[in-house]
């Protein structure tokens, strides 16, 4: 394996250069102040040898120092980093976004990968912008970046899977990236378009996913091997819960993860791998849940959007071949619309590489009987994914020949209505399958023997893909998964129901009241928003004030209340104190019918790209003549901004 990448910096009052020493000789990216031009040089006056073989707990720090070199001829030594995430411009200026921090996780067939820790924001004009829509977007470009994990290699594609990497060829790590995992593709762009007219830039191109990487050395039957798992999510359609549902023109759909199980084993002088794949997404026809403040928004489902559907479906059959699509939601009651569409979708698609598998899980499982999940893969089995098998190799890195063994040729794709709870069960119960089947061929295992026999390795396993199960619900809900106590323990506890119930009612509060800034974080930074591109920034309450004011007359009115109660009060004044409460009871009354009443104008909705399902269905006509027509003015001002159920997002310019 190469050594990693090593990133050193420097900043004068012209330009910022990042100095790759590890070419000879060196090459120099500069980027000028302030409009951030690009230029790469490769010069001995920068050369230097480094000592970069001591690391801190694993962590890529500063502690490089010059050796042999003549540093008297470059006397400001900048820091050493990671790498470059990206340079993205927003209103006044463009901010380079630095790796300051990485932690090395583990290795795959002797190639480190590492976990992106820390960052720092590099502003390319001088002094302070004092714009407060520039801080608003600034603030807003920091959470995306520190949105969730990330991962990156420097001699290892993280973005695809063993299968695709088989007949990669050998070109940079960047140039092989899968264009759907990509994640800092659009930040990382202002290199990648330098690179046609000079390819040294490559050297600084670093590609990075964002979701979740384990990699463990554990062992079975005292067979030692590297057991993982890989999700990789989507820069498409990308977003939270309630405000990115379904599929987009292009066929792209909200909360789409491919997660990838390894097996790897380190042999003399040769690696044998099993990766075996699924992906989840959300159902690909047109729908939204439309947030009001209740517990269950309001669902609609506008079209079953066939011509998407097919382009979804042809994608997921040049990546993976045949398609077994598990859907997991409900068939009666609120989720049932959504089925039917699913159904009608598939129906209408009548593509025999796409099989469609209806598994009722609330239904088939109740009374926290999961087990009976078993019942599905006995399903799918019929239907010929027994078949499908897995990918499987042999690398001998010392003669450098990899031989492919086995090929998996089709993929098990899982939604329910988030692609999150249920989902994550189904995928950890059919991976559990599969894995048993891969432990027999390597010989790990006797056909009579099981895997879940072996606590140790159980351990691991469960924990591995309830963590697993964890990000992608964070990512997309705001909170921690559900039923990963089954995961976890292979049962269903009351413990796991009571905390299911906390998240529940976290995700209500997150989903109405927090997950538009979060959604406009992932938005700026994938480049779907593009701020200087914006006469008026969107950052300004256009609500009418009576709509603005009630919130502030709950918590007056129940900041009265309480010290009605527990101020000191004379023994005369108890009558009036107990009129004194029911008039502010009665306010609080009135402010909390009114914004229940209203809830549409009080969830916090995503400002950057605006939902387009928001309209005259939705607006609630107890209220008055003048809220209705705020609605609908905003509603027809953003228009011409949308992100469109019809139109998709997938901009990369």
């Amino acid at each position: 394996m190469s050594a990693p990448l090593y990133v050193s910096s420097y900043s004068s009052s012209t330009e910022i250069q990042f100095i790759n020493n590890l070419t000879s000789p060196p090459t120099v990216l500069h980027i000028s102040k302030p409009i951030g031009e690009i230029s790469v040089s490769r010069s001995a006056y920068f050369y230097f040898i480094f000592d970069c073989t001591s690391f801190h707990s694993s962590i890529l720090t500063s502690n490089c120092t010059p050796v042999d070199g003549e540093t008297d001829k470059f006397a400001t030594f900048g820091q050493s980093l990671p790498g470059i995430l990206g340079i993205v411009r927003l209103r006044f200026g463009k901010y380079v976004i630095v790796i300051t921090k990485a932690e090395k996780i583990g290795l795959i067939k002797g190639h480190a990968i590492y976990q992106i820790i820390d960052f720092e924001f590099i502003a390319l004009q001088d002094g302070v912008v004092r714009d407060k829509d520039e801080a608003a977007y600034l603030a807003l470009l920091k959470r995306g970046v520190k949105a969730g994990p990330m991962y990156f290699s420097y001699t290892w594609d993280l973005s695809n899977s063993m299968q695709r990497q088989s007949s990669s060829t050998d070109s940079p790590v960047w140039m092989k990236a899968d264009d759907r995992f990509f994640w800092n593709k659009f930040a990382i762009s202002p290199l990648i378009e330098f690179a046609d007219s000079d390819p040294e830039v490559s050297h600084f191109i670093l590609p990075v996913i964002f979701g979740y990487v384990n990699l463990t050395k554990t062992s079975l039957k005292s067979t030692a091997f590297t057991f993982g798992l890989i999700s990789r999510r989507s820069r498409f359609r990308a977003g939270t819960r309630y405000f990115s549902r379904g599929i987009d023109a292009q066929g792209n759909v909200s909360n789409y993860n491919e997660t990838e199980q390894l097996v790897i084993l380190d042999e003399t002088a040769q690696y044998t791998t099993y990766s075996f794949v699924q992906t989840r997404g959300s159902v690909p026809v047109y729908w939204a849940e439309i947030n009001n403040l209740r517990y269950k928004p309001k669902l609609r489902v506008f079209d079953t959007a066939l011509e998407s559907a097919k382009l979804h479906f042809e994608t997921q059959k040049k990546y993976y071949g045949r398609n077994y699509c598990v859907n997991l939601v409900n068939q009666a009651g609120y989720e049932m619309p959504v089925k039917s569409a699913f159904e009608t979708a598939i129906t209408n698609l009548n593509d025999p590489d796409v099989l469609y598998i209806y598994f009722d899980f609330h239904h088939e499982c109740k009374g926290m009987k999961w087990y009976r999940v078993q019942l599905l893969i006995d399903k799918l089995i019929g239907l010929g994914a027994g078949d499908m098998g897995w990918f499987q190799s042999v690398e001998s890195p010392e003669k450098s020949t990899t031989i492919v063994q086995k090929t998996q040729n089709g993929v098990v794709r899982t939604n329910c209505m988030d692609c999150l709870d249920r989902t994550n069960v189904v995928q950890s119960t059919l991976a559990g399958w599969t894995l048993q089947r891969q432990l027999i061929d390597a010989r790990i295992l006797a056909p009579a023997e099981r895997w879940e026999e072996d606590a140790a390795f159980v351990s691991v396993f469960r924990n591995m893909w309830a963590d697993n199960a964890d990000f992608i619900s964070k990512a997309y809900s705001g909170t921690g998964a559900l039923k990963t106590d089954f995961t976890r323990t292979g049962k269903r506890t009351k413990q796991g129901a009571l905390q299911d119930l906390r998240n529940s009612i976290e995700r209500y509060a997150k989903n109405n009241f927090f997950d538009g800034p979060r959604q406009d974080a992932y938005d700026l930074f994938l480049g779907n928003h593009l701020p200087y591109e914006v006469a008026e920034p969107p950052f300004r309450d256009h609500r009418p004030l009576l709509i603005q004011s009630m919130p502030y007359v709950v918590y007056g009115a129940i900041m009265m209340i309480m010290a009605a109660i527990f101020l000191p009060r004379a023994n005369d004044a108890r009558l009036s104190i107990r009129l004194f409460i029911l008039i502010w009871l009665l306010v609080l009354s009135y402010a909390m019918w009114f914004i229940a009443g209203h809830g549409l104008a009080y969830v916090n909705w995503p400002r950057l790209v605006q939902l387009d399902y928001v309209g005259e269905q939705e607006v609630v006509h107890a209220g008055t003549g003048k809220i209705k027509g705020w609605v609908m003015s905003e509603k027809t001002k953003l228009e011409s901004r949308i992100r469109g159920l019809e139109e998709g997002k997938k901009r990369t310019e």
